[in-house]
């Protein structure tokens, strides 16, 4: 790996504090948050009352390329994350900085759709025009960004936490709320039907996004060779889980419409969701911010970006620039695209990063042997993820 230092002036290291546990409730509130309060009412539309089924369908596909990122991260330690995976699997420095770009992409689009998305709770708590929310939203969570790591982190894994509760308690209220508890009703009888489970997966991928950047915090995680894999892999199966049982109460108790999940609490109680609602997606922003903040700076430190935005403050420990740049980004693409685009361009890009990066791995676990206290996953794991991911877009594409 190519570093960028100048000797005369030793560049300032991100701080290493980030151990299991906090990471594990970030990656839950990267996920949580950024997904299923955004794209539930979207997959109810496509797939009905076979909704639960479309969120198991995207978790097993994110299970299968988060073992890939996880055994990659426990590898390659980097803040660049794909970046590095590409270059290490396929050898080539073009191909690593291309992946760069469509990352960018892919997170700025992930980030402008939940700001966007964002704007239908918080207009119910603040009266301002939706541009302005937006802006308001990110340019607060760009500062917070700034802060210092702990802080950050520390911070989403609370409002994680409350987000975890707000959906425990919609679930609860939904299977409360419900006239009865078919399952027969849950599972397709014809091949449309199943297209239409295999759609609502397609969109229900979205709920999954963000995983992939806790491999983004192994330069700020100690004993990231243990740390990143197990809070990628826990985040994942914790949040399938909870996507599952919360979707099946909403399609028991009859829920759906733009807002389904509102739509199960009345008066107050329904501005007190929305209010959750809103947190859990701001959430979401922060985190993809500080996601793109450090591939920002991963790629300047292999020289595939300006070195200003390798340079981490003395104080706060964090990339100042590349975090400006980032929060910059997130918020011109919220402002100018349609959130409908927003999230199928944003499905797309990083389904098709998935892809590349899982057929990475697989090329690595045959040249380059996991060393000691590696995590390392079966070799057909890598393959059989690359094809769950292009099969959705193929899918999506077709339909």
């Amino acid at each position: 790996m190519t570093i960028v230092d100048d000797p005369a002036h030793p560049p300032v290291a991100l701080q290493r504090s980030l151990t299991v546990g906090p990471l594990l409730f970030y990656g839950l509130a990267i996920i949580v948050g950024a997904g299923i309060y955004v794209a539930i009412a979207s997959v109810i539309g496509r797939a009905g009352a076979a909704a639960p089924l479309s969120f198991l369908l995207a978790g097993v596909a994110a299970t299968m390329t988060g073992l890939c990122y996880a055994e990659l991260a426990s590898r390659f330690p980097e803040a660049s994350g794909a970046v590095a995976y590409v270059k290490q699997g396929f050898g080539s420095d073009r191909a690593a900085q291309v992946t760069g770009i469509v990352l960018t992409l892919a997170v700025a689009i992930a980030a402008a759709s939940i700001a966007s998305g964002a704007v239908h709770y918080l207009s119910l708590l603040i009266g301002l025009p939706p541009a302005a929310l937006i802006a308001l939203l990110v340019a607060t969570f760009t500062l917070l960004a700034m802060v210092g790591v702990r802080e950050s982190v520390g911070f989403a894994a609370v409002i994680g936490a409350i987000e975890i509760l707000g959906l425990v308690v919609a679930a609860g209220v939904g299977f409360l709320a419900a006239p009865s508890f078919d399952i027969e009703t849950m599972f397709p009888s014809s091949f449309i039907a199943w297209q239409s489970v295999v759609a609502g997966a397609f969109i229900a991928f979205f709920a999954f996004i963000g995983f992939e950047s806790l491999a983004n915090m192994a330069e700020e995680a100690k004993d990231p060779r243990r740390t990143v894999p197990y809070s990628i892999v826990g985040a994942v199966l914790v949040s399938t889980l909870l996507y599952v049982v919360v979707a099946a109460a909403l399609v028991f108790a009859g829920r759906g419409g733009q807002s389904p999940l509102i739509d199960l609490f009345q008066g107050p109680y329904a501005t007190l969701f929305a209010a959750v609602g809103a947190l859990a997606i701001a959430n979401g922003v922060l985190v993809e911010i500080m996601m793109l903040a450090r591939l920002f700076y991963g790629m300047a430190r292999r020289r595939q970006l300006p070195a200003v935005l390798g340079r981490v403050h003395s104080w706060t420990r964090t990339p100042i620039e590349a975090t400006a740049l980032a929060g910059a980004i997130v918020l011109a693409t919220a402002l100018l695209v349609p959130f409908e685009q927003l999230l199928a361009l944003a499905n797309a890009l990083t389904l098709g990063i998935f892809a590349v990066v899982d057929i990475a791995l697989w090329r690595i676990q045959r040249n380059q042997p996991a060393g000691e206290g590696v995590f390392a996953v079966p070799r057909w794991v890598p393959p059989a993820a690359a094809a769950l991911a292009v099969g959705l877009i193929v899918a999506e594409v077709v339909s």
